[in-house]
């Protein structure tokens, strides 16, 4: 029987600093050694079409014993991508496998892994991830359990960076099909190369977090100030503040600050996102050493979804189906955003949360005010 998995702390991770074609000549050589491209998508009967197609890697990442290889930044109609090559060596030398990927900032601004997509004339919509079962007014829904597609805290700065190097992007319809295996109008849960090395690694106890459990909550339904944490995994924000990085967004209106934080007891880390007028907190992560052949941790820390909202998320009450469309608390959803009209302003719900709070007053110094 396997161990537990290691968990490390470890500083944000920086893109590699060859140049693209010496990473280009590092993963052909990869090939030439025997390694095999494993795309889910359209290219898996002719996989090496994908360099003939102009998906090379320029960039190169890398954490514990996982490399991402990664293109220029590509652009659809719907999100700006990676297409990336996902190699994990072990002991015995280097990987016999390579899988192609794509990896997207959601608007949410986090970085993501896609596990599959559907599109057909009814849908058009990216996978993300594992799904998880809820009750609300005695009704069992299952939905996306979206942070399972979240790339670990320590590469989103190396992304993020990549990005802001970019110049012209790239128009890009073709890769996502190529890439992922594509799904009925009915497949919100993952496939199996997704799933399965989240259920092993979750078999042994000794790898969850809080026994599985959730790690904070709201006491009462609809109630922000109601937060309560297990003690021992709030964030220290003392001594815990790992690092500060800078990103921009036009949506919220300018210069980002992202906190990666610990917390108390060192099993779980934040990351906190600060604007000119909102704070949000992107779903903890372990910090666990696993990675899958998506990039992505194979241990959740479970916790209440309201408390990870965005600063702006999605909003439209007036929908065919307002519940599944509103994800902000009923009676907080503020201004919609002009940037994307189906989003409103949750600062409403988020700056009544008492973490909120004190990370403003401990760690920015500066109050909440209202635009």
């Amino acid at each position: 029987m396997a161990g537990p998995i290691e968990r490390r702390i470890v500083p944000s991770v920086e893109p590699s600093a060859v140049g693209p074609r010496q990473v280009e000549r590092e993963f052909r050589q990869r090939l030439a050694e025997g390694a095999r491209l494993l795309p889910a998508g359209s290219a898996r009967r002719r996989p090496r079409s994908l360099l003939t197609a102009g998906y090379t890697p320029k960039h190169r990442i890398q954490l514990f014993d996982t490399i991402w290889y990664l293109t220029n930044v590509r652009q659809n109609e719907d999100i700006r991508f990676f297409v990336g090559y996902v190699v994990q060596d072990g002991p015995s030398g280097p990987s016999p496998e390579i899988y192609p990927r794509i990896f997207y900032k959601d608007v949410s601004l986090v970085w993501r892994a896609a596990s599959h997509y559907v599109r057909s004339e009814a849908e058009n919509w990216i996978g993300k991830g594992d799904i998880c079962t809820t009750l609300e007014d005695g009704e069992e829904l299952i939905s996306s359990d979206e942070s399972t597609t979240d790339l670990p805290l320590e590469v989103q700065t190396a992304f993020e960076d990549l990005i802001r190097r970019t110049g012209r992007v790239r128009r890009d319809e073709k890769a996502v099909g190529l890439v992922l295996r594509r799904g009925p109008n009915d497949r919100i849960q993952a496939y199996r190369d997704f799933i399965e090395p989240r259920r092993r690694a979750q078999a042994d106890r000794r790898n969850l977090v809080n026994g599985g459990r959730k790690i904070a909550r709201f006491t009462r339904r609809h109630d922000p100030a109601s937060l309560r944490f297990i003690r021992g995994y709030e964030p220290d924000f003392g001594r815990g503040i790992l690092e500060v990085g800078n990103s921009s967004s036009r949506m919220y209106g300018g210069r980002l600050q992202r906190f990666r934080i610990l917390s108390r007891n060192r099993e779980i880390q934040y990351l906190f996102m600060a604007g000119p007028s909102h704070v949000w907190i992107v779903p903890p992560q372990a910090t666990t050493t696993e990675l899958s052949s998506y990039g992505v941790r194979t241990i959740d820390v479970a916790t209440d979804e309201d408390l990870c909202l965005p600063g702006f998320e999605y909003h439209s009450p007036n929908g065919e189906d307002g519940s599944a469309l509103d994800q902000i608390p009923a009676g907080y959803a503020g201004e919609l955003n002009h940037h994307d009209p189906s989003r409103a302003d949750a600062s409403s719900w988020l700056e009544r949360i008492p973490v909120i709070r004190q990370f403003r007053r401990r760690v920015l110094g500066r109050p909440y005010r209202a635009r």
